[in-house]
């Protein structure tokens, strides 16, 4: 039983077996959809989030997505959705969630991934989760994450959280729980957030689409500072639709339709990597390019140019990356005793950081006024880049390496994500295919402050001119490809 009275995985709603059957036509559906179904009275919220925890007890045992799965609080929750006079006005009326086990869910513990830390629970949801329990969505469970969210593969003692495509490898992370929970189609949406590309990476790793918004948009609130403002809180989805509207929920808007931008577009792509000695691989740099002649197929015009990011924009990500390791313990309450080998070194050098005084704000604002003037003096909309440089990184317990493995490992994987966090510039990341192992490809788009809007609308185009498909062949709820509805 978890805090909240809810069941662990495995068990049906007497805590004894299995939840039953699937709703047929149920799981596997968009988040749109569904809300729209149960708005209109033709399923019962309680019917959408008993067929999603079916089908999350057949496919979790595979993937290791959850940490606690609120089996008997999620129904009442639906049953609450059902019961709400205001139900026919809720964006995700119905729609299951999970959360990122770094953010308050009244009545759980928040553990930030580190085993050490047990209670208390929860006393009030974080704002974000206010916010989607608002718009009608169940929280059906609290995703797992690498220690203090810090590194790109999910794992822990006990647990590899593994990638639904490929079970060999990692969901990346930190957001790798909420990213295999929907990429299995345990739920149509979960929370994330992006301190490094905890959101975006995810998202490649797993076929999935993410939006980590601009600096401000989205209520924080994450650990001590936000990683000294880096971290921001978004949401993975399988369809462009689903994303819009589960972003304009966490940032306080009313759902829209997308508005194009009456024009086409201008994008700058680049493959260079911002870190020496990582180059984008030959698939990975066949997705650049299937997306920039679908671009140019559709009117757009696309010019090469790298954005300029300095060697000291580079420094200034690492050291808030390294003083969120000790500012996050501090704020969780744990001893640097109490935390795995690798995030104490981690929190150490992030101590020696702090005491330098190398988290500099005058370093982050002089790079996001570089980058925002690389938009505007070239009339730029977008600007399209790879996100790693090839295959996610295999699912073992990187927690017993060390954390020079670690840090290598991330920086050589993922080198395209980290510089929009210290800028603090929204950036999207969509599928683009996939290798020819069977791994999904990805690309990134990112765009200037105040561009959410425009990154959605590009990515919806691409999303109609090339449909992916929404869920990892094995756990498709459907049984076959199920690309995204026109």
């Amino acid at each position: 039983m978890d805090a909240s009275g809810g069941l662990r995985v495995g068990a049906g709603p007497d805590g004894t077996g299995p939840a039953g059957p699937v709703t047929a036509g149920v799981v596997g559906r968009p988040a749109t959809e569904l809300a729209a179904r149960v708005r209109s009275g033709e399923l019962t919220a309680v019917e959408v989030v008993r067929a999603h925890l079916a089908h999350l007890d057949e496919v979790e045992p595979r993937v290791g997505a959850f940490r606690v799965v609120r089996r008997e609080a999620a129904l009442a929750e639906a049953h609450a959705v059902d019961t709400a006079l205001t139900r026919f006005a809720m964006p995700l009326a119905g729609v299951p969630v999970a959360v990122k086990d770094n953010v308050a869910v009244a009545g759980e513990v928040r553990t930030d991934g580190v085993a050490a830390r047990t209670g208390p629970a929860e006393r009030r949801d974080h704002a974000v989760v206010t916010r989607l329990r608002r718009a009608g969505a169940v929280v059906v469970g609290v995703t797992r994450v690498p220690e203090l969210c810090l590194y790109a593969a999910t794992d822990g003692p006990g647990t590899v959280t593994r990638n639904p495509w490929d079970t060999a490898r990692s969901p990346a992370g930190s957001s790798g729980g909420s990213a295999a929970a929907v990429a299995s189609g345990a739920v149509p949406l979960a929370h994330g957030n992006d301190g490094m590309g905890s959101l975006r990476l995810p998202a490649a790793a797993c076929g999935l689409v993410t939006l980590k918004p601009g600096r401000g948009v989205v209520p924080g609130g994450l650990g001590a500072d936000d990683w000294s403002g880096m971290a921001v809180n978004g949401a993975l989805a399988t369809t462009v639709a689903d994303l819009a509207v589960a972003h304009a929920v966490l940032a306080g808007e009313q759902p829209a339709p997308l508005e194009g931008p009456g024009r086409p577009l201008r994008v700058a792509v680049s493959t260079r990597s911002p870190v020496p000695g990582a180059r984008v691989d030959g698939p990975a740099r066949a997705a650049v390019e299937a997306v920039v002649a679908a671009l140019v197929a559709a009117g757009h015009t696309v010019v090469h140019r790298d954005p300029p990011i300095p060697v000291g924009a580079a420094g200034g990500a690492l050291a808030r990356w390294m003083a969120a390791a000790a500012d996050d313990a501090a704020d969780l309450g744990v001893p640097l005793a109490d935390l795995q080998p690798r995030s104490r070194t981690h929190a150490r050098v992030g101590r020696a950081v702090r005491a330098a005084r190398l988290v500099r704000p005058a370093t982050a604002e002089r790079f996001r006024a570089q980058v925002t003037a690389f938009f505007a003096e070239a009339a730029l909309d977008v600007l399209l880049t790879p996100v790693t440089t090839g295959p996610p990184l295999p699912a073992r317990p990187w927690h017993e390496r060390s954390f020079l493995a670690n840090v290598t490992a991330n920086a050589r994987w993922a080198p395209w994500t980290a510089a929009w966090n210290l800028a603090g510039l929204p950036a999207l990341v969509l599928p683009a295919g996939t290798r020819p192992t069977g791994q999904p490809l990805a690309v990134q788009l990112v765009g200037p402050p105040g561009a959410e809007g425009r990154l959605l609308w590009t990515a919806g185009e691409l999303e109609r001119l090339s449909p992916w498909r929404r869920h990892a062949p094995v756990f498709d709820p459907a049984g076959a490809s199920s690309p995204a509805p026109a």
